[in-house]
């Protein structure tokens, strides 16, 4: 079991984003896709890190930067984990 649940929309974004920089390489987007789940299970295991970005969002989520991407979260300490959804930076 994971520390973390991935929203519908994430799930079909890290498709897009394996498709995307699959052009480059596959063995380029598998490692981009595994350092988004490096960051996934960091955040299930600690929820908190990030930021705030409240000009941008009135919703109560965090931001944390991966490459090129933000992973846009709700941390919220529940018997269910944080929920997680990725946008491109």
């Amino acid at each position: 079991m994971t520390g973390y649940v991935l929203a519908k929309d994430a799930e079909l974004d890290l498709g897009d984003v394996w498709d995307y920089i699959a052009t480059d390489g596959m063995e380029a987007a598998d490692r981009w896709i595994a350092n988004l789940f490096d960051a996934f299970e960091a955040l299930g295991r600690t929820p908190g890190m990030g930021r705030k970005r409240e000009g941008l969002t009135p919703y109560p989520v965090l931001f944390w930067p991966v490459g090129a991407y933000l992973v846009v979260y709700r941390a919220e300490r529940r018997p269910t984990a944080p929920s997680i959804s990725l946008v491109k930076n």
